[in-house]
């Protein structure tokens, strides 16, 4: 895992398996990169830096490695000109999307004004 600030021995003690996946999904943008990977399946890197409206390149970079690095993402890489980069869910990051799903029901019912429409519409929970 990508090393960071709750990976100290005196955090691991308090709670390890929630330290743990902080240490993870730590990062500010993590846990969109994965919703729109699993929501789209395949996303290339300029496809991402649109959706994800203020990131700067070497943050998606950083994060993108991490994910990776972590055994979240999959990364294919193919030999053309110009280079073309494809970011999947590997099985780890797929046995994620439930809990992704749930954290989109509950940010809903409990962040989202009584208002709010969903862009999403009716596919707005990933496909597990």
């Amino acid at each position: 895992m990508a090393g960071n600030k709750f990976q100290s021995q005196d955090m691991m003690t308090r709670c390890v398996p929630m330290s743990s996946l902080q240490a993870v999904l730590g990062g500010k943008w993590k846990i969109l990169i994965l919703w729109y990977i699993a929501f789209y399946k395949v996303q290339r890197f300029n496809q991402l830096m649109r959706r994800l409206e203020g990131i700067t390149q070497s943050s998606l970079t950083k994060q993108l490695r991490e994910l990776e690095q972590d055994g979240f993402l999959h990364r294919e890489i193919y030999k053309e000109i110009p280079p073309k980069v494809e970011y999947s869910l590997t099985e780890m990051g797929e046995s994620f999307v439930p809990i992704l799903n749930q954290m989109m029901v509950w940010s809903e019912t409990n962040l989202c004004p009584p208002d709010f429409v969903n862009p999403y519409g009716d596919q707005k929970l990933l496909q597990e």
